[in-house]
């Protein structure tokens, strides 16, 4: 249409649906941040159970609103919905619309899973969807966020004590300057020769997750800076700051791909992330996205990152990932990049009964669920399109082998219609038979203490062989394997029967009856593949958890309400209460 035409009824009805999908995103983002603004006022009340369903709905709030937006769509455009044409010129309007904001790649990837689902994309669709898999979407972002400054003269403990006054709660600090001194003290024994503090500055945002808040921030001396994280915590005296975390490794863990999502009401997202990745040099963008709340950017990010990776590197094979062949899903992973790529198969070998259906709910419920830092983040596609010939022959023989529900040959391509993808973490097996013998000792320590987190939680991982669980660079046990998860309060624990008489004691299998979801603990040790030594360490360490009395009363303050306080950093950075 040349310049001052009138316009057709096409262009009229493009620009209506550009108008339409703006408006919609525009509603979810109020929704989203309607949800997490409840977050200070949980942490004032320690309405923990709260925070928790907070976190829940807003999960469930994207899938929700694609869904209405996708009727509405639908009923405006009547016959037209899986016009190419037409969306393409959807697409040309939004882009206008969307292009003063700052976070117009949020709208653009709401864009893309409506496009997406009407018309059913494998791979991507240039005509019909935002592409960039060239440019980083927060290069372009010299915006600064909002953040509050503070020079330092020397007393660190004065300019603490100002932090805390200006970022007030609803419920008064427990000795604000004794806190303050407590902060600065600690501060400057990790900090060791840094130099003098000259400056701190921390985001305007307080960042909230489980029973914590955090004060996000960096800190400066002459010639250099490093992060600055103050977790605050509410006790029946008030609220006090728990840890004050500069090493930016330990930064790293309270921003995790094991944690749940924070609530932080950001006003913009790209520029905080942006500030962010000074943080965190070597975190992934699509996690700083994810844990921000933003998990479908996230995937956006990863599908980005991989792919464009992916034609960098058009010479490397796709192989199965180490570890022990899974009866349940098939795992393959790209050496050069830290992901793994996990399809459920057609059929499951026995001592397996459960179906393709309840998988796929185990791994819902863990998007859904308090990770506490011990359950990896999978995150589902769909319609993935791969070069055929960059898979192994094995590999792609077993694909297409045992999991032809989910895979299909198309031309030179592979394409995936459904799976899961995760972060790579060495199998726990594995690292226990490689390690030196402290190492792996400290690796099954930490491994019983995952257990215990986990069930402290209501997660009770079903298939406790260490193959299930990996390791991080952290050397943090976490597990990863969901298809026999289960809630630890749908859990019966039990002793084991003893033997009445010969008959029993020599019967091949249980001569007991054992219901569905009958657990009994003290056979875990015996399937563990441990040699004595480990074995008895772990034992010695965290013996109960062979014992069914410890997760019965698990369940009963699971019962009461009574959830664990896991804070995502040791125990050795705590500030004395």
């Amino acid at each position: 249409m040349a310049e001052g035409d009138p316009p057709t009824d096409q262009t009229v009805l493009a620009r209506e649906a550009a108008e339409l999908l703006r408006d919609r995103f525009a509603d979810y983002n109020a929704r989203f941040r309607a949800i997490t603004r409840r977050a200070r006022l949980r942490f004032e009340r320690r309405d923990w159970a709260g925070a928790r369903d907070d976190a829940a709905e807003r999960i469930a709030l994207y899938d929700r609103c694609v869904g209405e937006t996708s009727e509405a769509i639908a009923s405006l455009l009547g016959r037209k919905a899986a016009d190419k044409t037409l969306w393409a010129a959807i697409k040309a309007c939004y882009a206008d619309l969307i292009a003063p904001l700052l976070d117009q790649e949020l709208n653009k990837t709401f864009f893309n899973t409506l496009s997406r689902r009407f018309f059913r994309t494998v791979g991507v669709d240039p005509a019909v969807e935002f592409v960039a898999l060239d440019i980083e979407p927060t290069d372009r972002i010299t915006h600064p966020v909002s953040r509050r400054s503070y020079a330092v003269h020397g007393d660190l403990d004065r300019e603490f004590e100002r932090v805390l006054a200006d970022f007030a709660f609803g419920v008064p600090y427990a000795h604000p300057a004794t806190c303050a001194a407590r902060m600065a003290t600690a501060l400057e024994v990790q900090l060791g020769d840094f130099g003098p503090v000259i400056a701190l500055e921390m985001l305007e945002t307080v960042f909230y997750r489980e029973r914590r808040a955090y004060l996000v921030g960096r800190i400066f001396g002459e010639r250099r800076f490093a992060p600055l994280v103050v977790a605050l915590v509410n006790e029946d005296d008030g609220i006090r700051a728990d840890a004050v975390i500069s090493d930016a490794e330990q930064v790293a863990q309270v921003f995790g791909f094991t944690r749940a999502y924070f609530q932080a009401d950001l006003t913009t997202v790209g520029d905080a992330v942006v500030f962010l990745r000074t943080l965190l040099p070597r975190k992934p963008i699509d996690e700083i996205y994810t844990v921000l709340g933003r998990a479908k950017q996230g995937k956006t990010e990863r599908y980005r990152h991989f792919f464009r990776h992916l034609a960098e590197h058009p010479d490397e094979q796709f192989v199965q990932a180490d570890g022990e062949r899974g009866m349940v899903m098939a795992v393959f992973t790209l050496p050069s990049h830290p992901l793994v790529f996990k399809i459920i198969r057609d059929h499951f070998a026995a001592p397996k009964t459960m179906q393709r259906a309840d998988v796929m709910a185990k791994y819902a419920l863990v998007f859904r669920h308090d990770r506490v830092g011990r359950l990896v983040d999978a995150q589902e596609f769909r319609h993935l399109r791969f070069p055929r010939r960059q898979f192994a022959p094995g590999m792609l023989d077993e694909l297409l082998a045992t999991c032809r529900s989910s895979v299909v040959l198309d031309g030179e391509d592979l394409v995936i219609a459904h799976c899961y993808v995760e972060r790579r973490l060495r199998p726990l097996n594995l690292v226990v038979r490689e390690a030196d013998r402290d190492s792996a000792r400290r690796a099954v320590i930490d491994y019983g203490q995952a257990i215990k987190d986990l069930a402290r939680s209501n997660i009770f991982p079903g298939d406790l062989l260490l193959k299930n669980f990996g390791m991080t660079r952290h050397g943090r046990a976490i597990f990863y394997d969901y298809d026999e998860l289960a809630l630890v309060t749908e859990c019966r624990f039990r002793r084991l029967p003893k033997a009445r008489d010969d008959d029993e004691e020599t019967h091949a299998g249980a001569w007991y009856h054992v219901g569905e979801h009958d657990v009994f603990p003290e056979q875990f040790p015996r399937f563990l593949g441990l040699d004595e030594e480990l074995r008895r360490a772990l034992i010695d360490t965290h013996g109960e958890i062979f014992d069914p009395a410890w997760w019965i009363d698990v369940q009963a303050r699971i019962g009461r309400g009574d959830y664990a306080d896991l804070p995502p950093y040791p125990q050795r950075m705590r500030l004395a209460p």
